[in-house]
């Protein structure tokens, strides 16, 4: 992660506001001289002998997770375990993790409410997830079952931590593990008390606490009452937060363990009962579920969510990355040396062109075979490992600079318009439209085509005309702002910046002119 300065929050509403929150992705740490000194007295005394004191505690939790599966057969790991494992090494794993947390500074737990029973409630949803110390909720939880990438058995300690937890697994590489992970989690849950309750982090990764993140699913897929429990660092100074854009991994453990004193506050909030409709709707689930936690909390409930590895903030009516991989791909070209603008595009309007990885590569005349494994996987694929030359050729277009919008949006509505089936003229349909969104602006396709299907209900087609798509592009008053910001041919803009996309997605940029290289 690297640092980053603070940006504006992309609300739902569109309308400027002086009270919309901060961007969700980034976290800034501003310490003052005083501060500054103490961290550096403290961090060179203390964070050294916390650290090295939890990671030996760390270690000696081992022995008790292995003892609880030492010798069980993978059947009998389907069962929730008991007898003297259960009371033995569970009761060992809980005192030296609480040990592990307070030997890093988190002196005191504060917990508020009442933990609902299995019975109750087969499923706990943690809420905000803004770092690794968040699993310090586990222990007022009684140490519930988890769920965890398969990847992360491999790692030494926290393996046998996820074995010894009876953990659910899910793997990114194999396409059937979120189905077989959806039917254990509904197995777990629908066990009447059975297994102990599954603890889900509904937001799937790290934002710095001033907004909710879109919940996924998951926890919701069973359909069962759910308890929200609620998660505060009500600390003078926020050293916790790990969120996409600003301090590490590293940075954040030595300015925590230099804290001399570190506060959580654990909240559980009365248990929600889905409704019919609910229960049959997992994404409306769990999007009623954020808005009850986000209002417990007094922030917002957002869209906002990670495609992929890359962070999407709302601009009005439509989804856009943060950082589109527009702005890399023109990095990985310009460290080439490569020049956009002399590039012999070659790309037939209306017509698609698939192009090799070598064909790639002379097209653009590079030569080195990291930087054209690099560019090329900028685009996307079809099964035969091949890409559409239109969508080069844009994106060259969109890197070149010597263009005016007006230029560049007209090019990409002749690159991916077709011939009406019925009548004169050529209209850009759903899939053209999305590609030129995900290519632009970094739009999950499905964000870009639900928008395009909202846009075409004026119209007696469905397909957007030229000067449609040029009015959506260029005159609307907010979108329009998006694709002078995103597109404008200098530097990359910073995303957080005052003239960047998160400050647009407030409303409260001005329309940006476009400057030569």
């Amino acid at each position: 992660m690297s640092q980053g300065s603070p940006g504006d929050w992309a609300p739902l509403d569109p309308s400027p506001g002086p009270s919309a929150p901060p961007n969700p992705f980034v976290h800034e740490l501003h310490l003052s001289r005083l501060q500054r000194v103490k961290f550096c007295l403290l961090g060179a005394l203390l964070a050294p002998i916390r650290v090295l004191l939890a990671f030996i505690v760390l270690f000696l939790l081992w022995p008790f997770a292995w003892l609880q599966v030492a010798g069980l057969t993978e059947k009998q790991l389907q069962e929730p375990i008991t007898g003297w494992r259960k009371t033995v090494c569970h009761n060992g794993v809980l005192g030296l993790s609480r040990l592990l947390f307070f030997l890093l500074g988190f002196l005191r737990i504060r917990v508020r409410g009442q933990r609902a029973s299995r019975l109750q409630a087969p499923v706990l949803v943690a809420a905000p997830h803004s770092t690794f110390f968040d699993p310090i909720v586990l222990l007022p939880c009684d140490l519930p079952k988890v769920v965890s990438r398969a990847e992360n058995l491999s790692v030494p300690v926290i393996g046998a931590l996820l074995r010894f937890n009876q953990a659910i697994l899910v793997s990114r590489h194999d396409p059937a593990s979120r189905r077989r992970v959806v039917e254990e989690v509904r197995r777990r849950a629908t066990s009447g008390g059975k297994w102990p309750q599954v603890l889900f982090f509904p937001e799937g990764t790290c934002s710095n606490k001033k907004a909710l993140l879109k919940f996924k699913p998951g926890a919701f897929i069973a359909g069962v009452p759910v308890q929200p429990v609620l998660i505060r660092y009500p600390n003078s100074l926020d050293t916790t937060s790990w969120a996409w854009r600003g301090p590490g991994v590293l940075k954040v453990l030595w300015l925590t363990a230099s804290q001399p004193c570190s506060i959580v506050d654990v909240e559980f909030l009365p248990v929600y009962h889905p409704s019919p409709e609910e229960s049959r709707n997992p994404t409306l689930y769990a999007n009623n579920v954020q808005r009850v936690m986000a209002q417990a909390l007094g922030i917002p409930a957002t869209e906002c969510e990670f495609v992929g590895n890359l962070p999407v903030i709302v601009v009005g009516r439509l989804k856009v990355a943060l950082e589109p991989q527009l702005w890399e791909l023109g990095k990985v070209l310009r460290k080439a040396g490569l020049s956009p603008g002399h590039v012999d595009m070659g790309a037939e309007p209306g017509r698609s062109r698939m192009i090799s990885q070598e064909e790639f590569a002379r097209q653009l005349q590079l030569s080195d075979p990291q930087t054209v494994t690099g560019a090329f996987s900028y685009f996307q694929q079809d099964a035969q490992g091949l890409v559409d030359f239109r969508d080069v050729a844009l994106a060259l277009a969109a890197l070149d600079g010597g263009r005016s919008l007006d230029e560049l949006t007209r090019l990409a509505f002749e690159l991916f318009a077709e011939e009406q089936v019925e009548g004169p003229g050529r209209l850009l349909y759903r899939d053209g439209f999305s590609t030129i969104l995900h290519l632009l602006l970094g739009s999950p396709r499905p964000a870009a085509a639900t928008l395009h299907a909202e846009l075409c209900q004026a119209g007696p087609h469905q397909g957007l005309s030229l000067c449609q798509f040029q009015a959506f592009s260029l005159h609307d008053p907010l979108h329009g702002k998006l694709f002078s910001t995103y597109l404008r041919p200098s530097p990359k803009p910073q995303a957080s910046a005052p003239g960047g996309p998160a400050a647009l997605a407030n409303g409260t940029l001005p329309l940006l002119k476009q400057k030569g290289d």
